[in-house]
């Protein structure tokens, strides 16, 4: 079955105002984006749906692998095109449902005339396909509400268009339509679905990783960048930030009490990732935290570490347990990534006894004993910044370090 065009169908824009075509833009911006290395697509954008076409069957195949990562969709169909006439529209059906099963299906035709001078009601036209199909499948069933196949035959002056198969898009807002902010990728499997439910809120995302080499790798680092690749793949680029943390996370270490150390450790990261978020426009900073499933993210905890920053912290995470965590995890396809053994910055130094109820004063004061300004300036100054088109590098050259 040849088709000619994807109908796309918008999600919650649909309920937008006079601003509609603003996130209409942004979507159609993201689509091509997602789709740039395919050929040439053509797009067309109406009030409540997307048209899309490409120039060969196997581009339009590719297209309906990808578009269900890119939020804003709802839903989508691969559409046929007959010319506007009644024998065509039905020789046309009788293609659109042979393509799927039919076995045990419900059915229900569904006209919409464009073409007001196509010469046939609404109601003749439903009869007569829908008698056409029957004939030609006796073991389809016709059912009103909620049919198994739902034939949309769309009549206008160019032409008819026909579909029957609706994929399920991601939903939510295109990305990049809400502001941007700052995600803290950390390499474990919290993080990066905390950057995947932001992105669906229409959030675009430059992300930020404590990197402490010696005592990290460079696999541990070749973890994150495949999570900011695969975070990509939702109709937006990411951009990697990686901080150079050994000598502010010694210091800590050093200087503050064992007990204590993770509390400071988690607001040297967030003062760091607070100027990057300033320097790049950014509007606020991403956690995967979730509420009590360690000790820095008790209320407590959580308390201290905003301390240091008046920027809004968005945690979407944080009313979720781990097996919700993990079950978007393994949807999304970052959780094998996740697991890889490979110890970030966050588990290293970790202290045996770490307080779950710090005081602020008590933090502050040891805090005080040291002067970390130079260095949380100096992890800023120093950080790497990998583009989006450099997350994807050449495995041989991390194969040589297994």
């Amino acid at each position: 079955m040849d088709w000619n065009e994807i109908l796309i169908r918008y999600g919650e824009i649909s309920l937008k105002g006079r601003n509609r075509n603003q996130f209409v833009r942004k979507l159609r911006s993201n689509i091509k984006n997602a789709l740039r290395d395919i050929g040439s697509i053509q797009i067309r954008a109406e009030r409540d749906r997307m048209f899309l076409q490409t120039e060969k069957q196997e581009e339009m195949k590719e297209v309906i692998e990808r578009l269900p990562s890119i939020f804003g969709i709802q839903s989508f169909s691969p559409v046929a095109q007959c010319e506007a006439t009644l024998d065509s529209i039905k020789q046309k059906a009788i293609e659109v449902i042979g393509s799927g099963e039919t076995v045990g299906c419900t059915f229900k035709v569904e006209i919409k005339r464009a073409d007001k001078s196509f010469p046939y009601v609404t109601s003749e036209l439903q009869q007569e396909i829908g008698g056409h199909v029957l004939r030609h499948f006796p073991e389809l069933v016709v059912q009103m509400k909620k049919p198994d196949i739902l034939l949309l035959v769309d009549i206008r002056e160019e032409g008819a268009f026909l579909t029957a198969k609706v994929y399920k898009g991601a939903g939510g807002m295109p990305v990049g339509s809400n502001g941007h902010s700052l995600l803290m990728l950390s390499g474990g499997i919290d993080s990066p679905v905390a950057g995947y439910l932001m992105m669906k809120r229409g959030v675009s995302i430059d992300a930020i990783h404590f990197a402490s080499p010696p005592y990290t790798s460079e696999l541990a680092q070749r973890k994150v960048m495949d999570l900011a690749e695969k975070l990509c793949s939702f109709g937006a680029s990411v951009r990697l930030h990686v901080i150079p943390f050994t000598e502010l996370q010694q210091a800590v270490v050093q200087q503050v009490p064992d007990n204590l150390s993770m509390t400071t450790t988690r607001r040297m990261m967030m003062q760091v990732a607070d100027r990057v978020r300033a320097e790049i426009g950014a509007m606020a900073i991403i956690t995967g935290e979730s509420l009590g499933q360690v000790a820095s993210q008790t209320l407590e905890s959580l308390t201290a570490i905003n301390e240091v920053t008046s920027t809004p912290i968005l945690r979407p995470l944080i009313a979720m347990d781990k097996l919700e965590i993990i079950d978007i995890a393994q949807r999304i396809d970052t959780y094998d990534i996740s697991i890889r053994p490979y110890e970030d910055c966050c588990t290293i130094f970790t202290p045996s006894n770490p307080k779950t109820k710090p005081k602020i004063e008590k933090v502050n004061r040891y805090e005080s004993y040291f002067d970390f300004e130079p260095l949380i300036q100096q992890a800023v100054n120093e950080r790497t910044v990998i583009e989006a088109a450099e997350l994807r590098v050449k495995e041989e050259g991390f194969m040589n370090l297994l």
